[in-house]
């Protein structure tokens, strides 16, 4: 795979059994490109070892006043430069290719996990984590995969030169080849403690990025009620943690260096005082000690990848184990087994409530927790507070699957269940873009973008639009709309999502709280606007303003996770306190007294209040 590729058709399933695991499997799916970038790092460390013995000739040409083997020493010195040269900038680019396909791997991964769940994904693992998954840990993970290489061509060259030194000079070469094992194992000892440090920098990391995210989310409401300065001094307190986990790490790190600087330097020492000894005794010559003291300081740059790649897999083992984590959350037990999309009553077996086909329907909740896990139900986001990594746990506490048409939304097909059914929640969010891109969504094609903007009484919002913009020859559709359409208010973004959510034009529409944001005005043009564009299809709105209730079909009132009434809005009015109360927002005292009345006689009163 080539970056001019990118993206994957298919980036895999991949294994997430465990954070090594998950990161085998990256080697594993780039073992083409992990064998080219050895191949190239090979002929690098190769070449800069060749200058070892190329050195020593010329040396020792000197010595002998050979004229012509330090010609030919020369021009071996510079084939060994243009191989130098050659190697290092193939394996270079290979090994960033490596880093950056597999980043680009694990972010597909990410982008289709998170397209599966939808937030369901932000009720399993918090947001920050998500953030922190899909820049810096992919970053680090591409780290270790793209270093893999180059540690894997280091010890073939290390290994290559100890076996050349054997065969060249046995009474020098067995004091290197000895002595590399130990260099580059000295540091094991110290990898456990600087792992453990590492791991808790990238846990006070995350938390941090988990902090700000949730603080940039509820900016504008810290800023309503004068939390800024509390939440800037907690964002402020983690950020410290954070810095003092880092140098807490780096004080490990730089001691796993000094000890890689130390102990090479003390092999030098050893090589030259020992080497000096014996060409001072006539045993070897002067180019043999200068060929073998310079492979020994060459070899230095070999060993420096074994501390990369400890360091590499220690910064990346945690963050596989986070992307892991979100990886392995699924949306279904089994596969798909149904083909197409089916169309009828959308029912949740787990509350009993029932969305006839082609009818609108309210769904009126007390607790507007409830009403929003019971619309990502509706539209097959299964919720469960079992432990993530337990299967068996998960399946013991999963609720039933919502049926539409009697077929399970759990076993249709993703594409399927998305077309089938839609749900637009609460805080619905606008990409950044013209109106025209906005509205440019895949749909059935019954309904044209004009439709649903009037359906969704978006005229004062294109008329701002249009103003907004003076260089779109006063065409709204063609205005950028800022990110997260922070320029607008919030009942007008509430309404271009409407607008995009009618354009989709599912087989069965949810919609929370679509107009909570609008004035009462706004909210019954609005309501009629849906009621009369879905005109025939399944909508589903959960809500509690008397003017969206008194124009549905039918109305549901659910208590404590059950449907407890099912009527007209001014039938349930008058039978049913629980709803009365969650509609007219009266306190229990006053349902209790008009019971009284309402038991007396006085249904004038009641009709009047109602």
């Amino acid at each position: 795979m080539q970056i001019r590729d990118l993206p994957y058709p298919d980036p895999g399933d991949p294994d997430v059994r465990s954070g090594p695991r998950f990161l085998l499997w990256l080697g594993r799916n780039q073992l083409g490109g992990q064998l080219r970038s050895m191949s190239w790092g090979l002929l690098h460390q190769c070449s800069i070892a060749g200058l070892s013995p190329a050195v020593g000739l010329a040396v020792q040409a000197v010595v002998d006043r050979s004229g012509t083997r330090l010609a030919w020493t020369g021009g071996l010195l510079a084939v060994l430069g243009v191989l130098i040269a050659l190697g290092d900038t193939m394996l270079h680019r290979t090994a960033i290719t490596n880093w950056i396909t597999a980043a680009a791997r694990v972010q597909q991964l990410l982008a289709r996990r998170t397209a599966e769940l939808g937030s369901a994904l932000t009720r399993r693992v918090a947001a920050g984590e998500v953030v922190a998954v899909s820049t810096g840990d992919v970053e680090k993970i591409g780290w270790f995969v793209e270093a893999v290489s180059r540690f894997a061509a280091a010890a073939a060259a290390l290994v290559l030169i100890c076996a050349g030194l054997l065969l060249y000079l046995p009474s020098l070469g067995i004091l290197v080849t000895v002595s590399v094992p130990l260099l580059a194992l000295a540091v094991l000892p110290l990898l456990p403690r600087a792992t453990k440090r590492a791991d808790l920098q990238r846990e006070k990391a995350g938390k941090a990025t988990e902090l700000a995210s949730d603080t940039v989310a509820g900016l504008r409401v810290l800023r309503g009620i004068g939390g800024e300065e509390l939440f800037l001094g907690r964002y402020r307190r983690a950020s410290q943690e954070v810095r003092e986990a880092a140098v807490h790490s780096a004080r490990m790190w730089s001691l796993i260096s000094a000890v890689q600087v130390l102990l090479p330097g003390v092999l030098l020492i050893s090589l030259v005082v020992y080497g000096a000894v014996l060409a001072r005794d006539g045993r070897i010559g002067v180019g043999q000690l200068v060929t073998v003291y310079s492979a020994a300081t060459l070899m230095l740059f070999p060993l420096r990848h074994f501390e990369e790649i400890a360091m590499a897999y220690s910064f990346s083992r945690p963050s596989a184990q986070r992307a892991v984590r979100v990886l392995s959350l699924h949306r279904t037990a089994g596969p798909s087994t149904v083909d197409g999309a089916p169309t009828g009553a959308l029912y949740d077996p787990a509350t009993g409530l029932m969305a006839p086909a082609g009818l609108f329907t309210a769904v009126v909740c007390g607790d507007p927790d409830e009403a929003g896990r019971l619309a990502e139900r509706l539209g097959g986001h299964a919720q469960t507070d079992s432990d993530p990594e337990s299967d068996e746990g998960a399946a013991a506490q999963k609720p039933p699957s919502v049926l539409l048409g009697g077929v399970p939304l759990d076993e249709l097909p993703l594409d399927s269940a998305r077309t089938a059914v839609l749900v637009q929640d609460k805080d619905p969010v606008l990409l950044s873009g013209t109106l025209r891109e906005l509205l440019d969504v895949p749909s059935s094609g019954r309904v044209t973008p004009e439709e649903a903007l009037a359906a969704a009484q978006c005229g004062d919002v294109l008329d701002s639009l249009a103003q907004a913009s003076p260089a779109t020859d006063g065409d709204p559709m063609a205005t950028r709309i800022t990110e997260r359409g922070r320029s607008l208010s919030g009942g007008q973004r509430q309404r271009l999502a409407l607008a995009r959510s009618l354009v989709t034009d599912p087989e069965a529409l949810v919609l929370d709280e679509p107009t909570s944001a609008v004035d009462s005005h706004t909210e019954a043009r609005v309501a009629a606007g849906i009621k009369a564009l879905r005109q025939g299809r399944t909508t589903v709105a959960f809500a509690s303003s008397p003017l969206l209730l008194d124009l549905a079909d039918r109305v549901v009132l659910v208590h404590r996770g059950t449907v407890v009434a099912v009527g007209e809005h001014r039938e349930l009015l008058d039978t049913e306190p629980r709803y009365r109360a969650v509609v007219t927002r009266e306190t229990d005292d006053e349902i209790a007294a008009l019971a009284t009345r309402c038991a007396t006689g006085t249904i004038e009163e009641i009709e009047e209040r109602a």
